[in-house]
C-alpha cells in the first residue's frame, strides 16, 4: 500500500447501508420479475462497467430465462465523488440491438444524466424494446428527469461503495453495500 492509499483509507469511515443477504435477497426477486417479464424471449442485458459488472453476474445467474450478455464502459465520474456531467462513451457494444429486446443494468442512479445519455444511445440503434435495470437510486439526487423500469433499492443521497461501485477504483470488492463518510483531521 501506498502512502496515498493510506491517505485515502485514513480519510474515510465506512458506515454499512445494506447488507450481502438483503442485497441477494433483491437480487433474486428483480430476477424473478425480470424473468417473468421477458417470458418467452431471449433479451440482450447490456453491463454498464466497470459498477455494475458484480451485481449483473449475480442477476444473471438468478434468471430463469436465457439471455445474452454485452458491455458498455462510460466515463462521468473520472476518479471523484461527483459526476463530472459529460457522459463519455469509452467501451461500445460488441453485438447488434437492432429488433431486440434491451435490458441496460446499471449500478447507480444519481443524476440521471448517465441513464438519460444512454437511453438516447441505444435508442438510435433501433432495438425492439429497451428498459433500465439500476441496482441503486440516489433519492433527491435527479438533476434531469429519467425512467428506471427496475430499482433494487432507493437510497439516501451518500456517496456509496461496495458491490462494484468504487471510489477512485478501490472498494469494489466489498460484498455490502457502505457510505462512506469522510473523517476530520485530527
Amino acid at each position: 500500500m501506498t502512502k496515498s492509499d493510506l491517505h485515502v483509507a485514513e480519510s474515510y469511515r465506512q458506515r454499512l447501508l445494506i447488507s450481502r443477504a438483503d442485497i441477494q435477497r433483491r437480487v433474486t426477486e428483480l430476477a424473478q420479475q425480470i424473468s417473468k417479464d421477458y417470458a418467452g424471449r431471449i433479451p440482450i442485458l447490456i453491463g454498464v462497467l466497470n459498477g455494475a459488472f458484480i451485481f449483473l453476474a449475480d442477476l444473471v445467474r438468478q434468471l430463469q430465462i436465457d439471455c445474452e450478455v454485452d458491455f458498455v464502459k462510460i466515463s462521468s465520474y473520472g476518479c471523484g465523488k461527483e459526476s463530472s456531467g459529460a457522459v463519455r462513451m469509452l467501451k461500445d457494444l460488441d453485438a447488434d440491438i437492432r429488433d431486440r429486446d434491451v435490458l441496460v443494468v446499471e449500478d447507480i442512479v444519481d443524476s440521471g444524466l448517465s441513464v438519460q445519455w444512454l437511453r438516447r444511445y441505444f435508442e438510435e440503434r433501433e432495438p425492439r424494446s429497451l428498459r433500465v435495470v439500476a441496482f441503486l437510486r440516489k433519492v433527491g439526487a435527479a438533476r434531469v428527469p429519467y425512467e428506471v423500469e427496475y430499482i433494487g433499492f432507493d437510497i439516501p443521497n451518500a456517496f456509496v461503495v461496495g458491490y462494484g461501485l468504487d471510489l477512485g477504483q478501490r472498494y469494489r470488492n466489498l460484498p455490502d453495500i457502505y457510505v462512506l463518510e469522510e473523517v476530520s483531521p485530527p
